[in-house]
Order: structure tokens, then C-alpha cells, then sequence
């Protein structure tokens, strides 16, 4: 990745965390609450290259972890998000066959925001911090998985054309 392209797409994930803080965590959804954020994020990591991906995943995570509403410890976000981009980045070969299909790049966007709050858990249990019980923790992660999948198709070909639109000509 370029450095115009970071930052560009820095800027891009702080608009995005912008527009979940104000305006999508003050809406109450029925079963948990979603995450734009995470599932925007999620689709940047899948849609990046090898390198990409881990760079996607630690420069989301990092901006996460600037939420003042976050109540984990610094780098844990950029921690989840840098596994998970290292796990797209391994698989890129199967993964890059699941996003070339809408419906199935939606379902793989579901799955990994289930996933990073389930990592997000684990890593947090690691640290010795207090989750609440399982079972409203389960329901927050596959609630947004859930929420993931109804609202992905909304936002996917807007992230597409952006990305297509950021990439430089040694990039395509």
C-alpha cells in the first residue's frame, strides 16, 4: 500500500467512526446493536491484497481503539483486527473466490464480525477483563453478524467503487 493510500483510507475509517458513534450507537436495535465499523473494516481487510490485509487490519484496529466508548485496553482492537487480517491474508486464494459473489461476500462480512467480537472476548478474557455472561455475549456477537447481513448489501458496492477509485495504477 502506498502512503497516499493509508492515509486516505485512514481518513476513511475515522469518517466511518464518526458516523458509528454519532449516529449508528444511538440507534436501538432489536436483539443487540450493530457495528458499522467492524463490518466496513471486515469488508476493507477481505478486499485487500496479502499485505493489504494485515495492513488494513491493524490501521482499523488502531482506530477502533480510539473510541472513547472502548472500554478494553489499547491495542486490543488492532490486536483482533491484525489476526484477522493475517487469517484473510493466509486463506487470500479461498477468500478471493467468496468475494468475486455478492451474496457470498456478505455472508463472509457477517461471519467476521461475529468472529472479531468473539476474538475481541477471548483476548479480553485473556487480559483478565469482565465480559458479562456468555450467553448476552453470544447474542451481541451473532446479533451484529445478524445486523451484518441486512445491511451489507447497502454499503458493499459504495466500498467497492471507493476502493477501486483509491487504488493506484501499480495497485490495479
Amino acid at each position: 500500500m502506498s502512503p497516499t493510500r493509508i492515509f486516505s483510507t485512514v481518513l476513511f475509517l475515522f469518517l466511518v467512526f464518526a458516523v458509528q458513534e454519532s449516529a449508528i450507537s444511538i440507534i436501538h436495535f432489536p436483539i443487540t446493536g450493530f457495528s458499522l465499523y467492524v463490518a466496513v473494516a471486515i469488508s476493507l481487510i477481505a478486499s485487500e491484497d496479502h499485505n493489504g490485509s494485515l495492513v488494513m487490519g491493524f490501521l482499523s484496529g488502531i482506530v477502533l481503539d480510539l473510541s472513547p466508548t472502548s472500554n478494553s485496553a489499547f491495542g486490543q482492537w488492532a490486536l483482533v483486527f491484525t489476526v484477522i487480517g493475517y487469517i484473510f491474508a493466509v486463506n487470500k486464494e479461498s477468500i478471493a473466490d467468496l468475494t468475486s459473489s455478492p451474496i457470498t461476500f456478505v455472508i463472509l462480512v457477517a461471519i467476521g464480525t461475529s468472529a472479531a467480537f468473539l476474538l475481541d472476548l477471548g483476548i479480553g478474557a485473556l487480559l483478565g477483563e469482565e465480559n458479562g455472561s456468555m450467553n448476552h455475549n453470544l447474542v451481541v456477537s451473532f446479533g451484529n453478524g445478524f445486523w451484518s447481513i441486512i445491511f451489507a448489501p447497502f454499503f458493499l458496492p459504495g466500498l467497492r467503487f471507493a476502493r477501486r477509485f483509491s487504488l493506484t495504477s501499480k495497485e490495479r
